[in-house]
């Protein structure tokens, strides 16, 4: 009896030694996170350590450093230039022109249209005269629709490619009619892939009430899409709001904070983390840096 006694307390010490060594051998991981006011939605700067919460699969986190973010970010603009918005394109292009110019430094930018088929009106740069230049090439199509949930799958795949360890997606878009088959999983999946923060300014019409399958695809991306990427949806009632939607997305992207939290070994890696802020009144959001597997 002595002996099997023995035999179990070596061996629950054993396991002891294991968990003990697994959690000392913690991976530093990183998340880039936005922090803005819930009222005004101006963004919060110089947070620490004592500001964040992070989970995995609910599992609270150490958060060991907390600096700006400096590093480049990819930014894709996906805009709506279908025949839907036809009466608001110019305040598209108006704010989506404001919208380049508070981008300015921020790292590479893209413009894609979204009528018909996904359409590159200016590839990534940081050339602001290029990117101006793009921006004014945003015309309303006659007899298009869109392609919004095309749009995202391909840009997302696009930016498997690309190095920055930081990526932004951002649409500015009416509710529109979408013409793309894709179901909104495969476009989820690919937005995770992509490793693109998901930022959505909306502007609501009735088009939105529309109950068919590519309607309900490309409203379950716009709901679902920003909230797990660790992104933003803004939604708004009239085409002159775009400005300063963008305007205030931009002085939150030029913020994000760089957080290292610590996450023990484990032999099952997490399926979700969770950014959330510590103190009442502020949002925070943000998702794992590109590039950087869940693992």
């Amino acid at each position: 009896m002595n002996r099997i006694l023995a035999r179990v307390a070596a061996g629950s010490f054993a396991v002891l030694l294991c968990t003990a060594a697994l959690l000392a051998q913690a991976n530093e991981r990183v998340v880039y996170v936005s922090a803005f006011d819930e009222n005004t939605r101006a963004p919060i700067k110089g947070l620490g350590v004592s500001d964040f919460v992070i989970r995995e699969d609910g599992a609270a986190r150490e958060v060991l450093r907390v600096t700006p973010a400096t590093s480049p970010m990819a930014v894709a603009i996906l805009v709506d230039n279908t025949q839907a918005a036809t009466n608001h394109i110019a305040d598209i292009r108006r704010a989506l022109q404001s919208f380049i110019k508070a981008l300015n430094g921020v790292g590479p930018v893209s413009i894609i249209g979204v009528a018909d088929r996904p359409t590159i009106l200016r590839d990534y740069t940081t050339d602001q005269k290029q990117l101006r230049d793009g921006g004014d090439r945003v015309f309303a199509m006659p007899g298009s629709g869109a392609t919004l949930l095309d749009a995202v799958f391909e840009i997302s795949r696009g930016l498997q490619k690309r190095e920055e360890d930081r990526a932004a997606m951002v649409i500015v878009t009416t509710e529109n009619i979408e013409f793309s088959p894709r179901h909104y999983q495969e476009v989820l999946e690919a937005l995770a892939r992509g490793g693109a923060q998901l930022h959505a300014v909306v502007m609501n019409t009735p088009a939105g009430t529309a109950l068919n399958d590519p309607a309900r695809n490309r409203a379950h991306v716009l709901d679902v899409g920003p909230k797990a990427s660790g992104g933003t949806r803004t939604d708004i009632l009239s085409s002159q709001a775009f400005e300063v939607k963008l305007q205030e997305l931009a002085a939150i992207l030029k913020s994000q904070h760089r957080l290292v939290y610590a996450r023990p070994q484990t032999l099952i890696p997490p399926e979700k983390i969770e950014v959330s802020a510590a103190k009442p009144g502020i949002v925070a959001a943000g998702g794992p840096a590109r590039g950087q597997a869940l693992r």
